[in-house]
């Protein structure tokens, strides 16, 4: 038998209050991981085709508390440990793909703020990409005999002829004007430039001499220079992490969806015909934000086309090899593993707990919510955290006085999700309600 990991008593803590609350946590995931074995041989994968300079994406669908943000982060995590920079978010009512009032900045701005490696997993990485480039850079010029100025010079050169590339490219070299100067200000107004956080053009010019900002119009570009820039700085490649991409369905009006998915479709084709590099996408979503064929991913044809599933893959057959993967429900052995892997978490806390007051607890959540205690389950998880946290609190209390008493309840956003179905059917049949002048409509 081999020894179990060390868990560090940071990632013990963050991964409790992680659970407790809800939430996936952002460290020490492989301490829970459980099932989903061919989906992360497949992201692997992915990752090792960004390494090797080409470009992926992927749809990670599944229901709300079904694991899609877990995933999420365990790619995230995979990509760390491979050599990639990370930039995520969430999207939002205010942060998306496509905007008119600074949407689509705010989104850049959130995956800026999130810039991870793997020295800095939390995020605000970003100063430390650009410094990583300027060592880079000093390395190269010792090796070649020049300058630290003409090395900087000649590995922006090749970001210049990139779409916004020579604004970029003013600002890294104004960063190291700051930093060989000692001018804190200069190099915090490049810093808020790479940040996506002047808000005018105005604003940027008068801090950095440079022309344009990192605003609506430049998300994917900037995204791609990222890709090109994290290269230059010694690392492998740039994932970038969507969750929460429910929200562009949640749109209201269609004018506001239509080009979201238009740049999504942008980004697709980029990536599945090669005209990318270096870079991949994760992007997590409902199957209601895909399939609804009214509000969702498949209401654009041009999407529906590239990412419908392929039509052998039925009656138990799958391929992942597309960009869409459908995260499957867990097994109950891998619930079983799941909540033994929490429980071996929290030992420091409470008295062994036996094995078969797992098995008890499981069969307490299937009578309580039936199947869905294993298909979405977070809230199962949940419980079984506040449970363990009782046990800790309370010397001499017994499990089974407390496994009788646990509430699961389905997880809300499923409901939520229903209800904004038929809130959708229903706002589209309005379309066609007309008043009839003396009678009824």
């Amino acid at each position: 038998m081999t020894d179990q990991p060390l868990i560090k008593p940071r990632e013990r803590e963050a991964i409790i209050d992680a659970l407790r609350a809800g939430v996936v946590p952002r460290i020490g995931l492989q301490h829970v991981q459980v099932g989903r074995a061919a989906e992360t041989r497949e992201i692997i994968r992915d990752i090792d085709r960004i390494v090797d300079g080409g470009a992926t994406i992927r749809f990670i669908i599944g229901a709300y508390g079904s694991g899609k943000t877990f995933f999420l982060n365990l790619t995230r995590l995979v990509a760390l440990k491979k050599g990639l920079v990370v930039m995520s978010a969430d999207l939002s009512q205010n942060r998306r793909l496509y905007g008119t009032q600074g949407q689509a900045r705010m989104l850049y701005a959130e995956m800026a703020k999130n810039v991870a490696t793997l020295t800095k997993p939390l995020g605000g990485a970003m100063a430390g990409l650009v410094e990583r480039f300027i060592q880079q850079s000093r390395k190269e010029a010792q090796a070649q005999g020049t300058s630290v100025n003409q090395a900087i010079r000649s590995k922006l050169v090749s970001l210049e002829d990139l779409a916004r590339g020579y604004d970029f490219a003013t600002v890294i070299e104004r960063y190291w004007e700051g930093y060989q100067s000692g001018d804190d200000r200069l190099v915090n107004a490049a810093l808020r430039w790479l940040r996506a956080e002047f808000s005018t053009k105005t604003e940027a010019r008068h801090a950095l001499g440079v022309r344009n900002i990192i605003n609506d119009s430049a998300l994917y570009d900037q995204i791609k220079l990222m890709a090109i820039f994290v290269r230059q700085a010694g690392y492998k490649g740039l994932l970038v992490s969507l969750d929460e991409m429910v929200n562009i369905y949640k749109l209201i009006q269609g004018r506001s969806r239509a080009p979201n998915y238009e740049q999504l479709l942008t980004i697709l084709n980029d990536v599945l015909q090669g005209t990318a590099a270096y870079l991949g996408f994760v992007m997590g979503g409902t199957p209601e934000f895909l399939g609804d064929t009214r509000r969702g991913v498949f209401s654009y044809e041009a999407l529906k086309s590239r990412l419908e599933d392929n039509i052998f893959a039925k009656d138990g057959l799958v391929d992942l090899t597309g960009p869409v993967i459908r995260l499957k429900s867990l097994t109950q052995e891998d619930l079983f593993v799941l909540l033994t892997n929490v429980r071996r978490v929290m030992s420091d806390r409470i008295t062994p707990l036996p094995d078969k007051a797992l098995k008890a607890f499981m069969e307490h959540c299937f009578e309580t919510i039936g199947e869905a205690y294993f298909k979405t389950p977070r809230q199962t998880v949940r419980a079984f955290v506040g449970m363990l946290s009782v046990l800790s609190q309370n010397p001499g209390t017994k499990w089974q006085d407390l496994v009788g008493k646990v509430s699961v309840d389905q997880d809300p956003g499923a409901g939520a999700a229903a209800a904004l179905t038929r809130g959708a059917k229903v706002a589209d049949e309005f379309k066609n309600f007309k008043l009839v002048p003396g009678g009824r409509a």
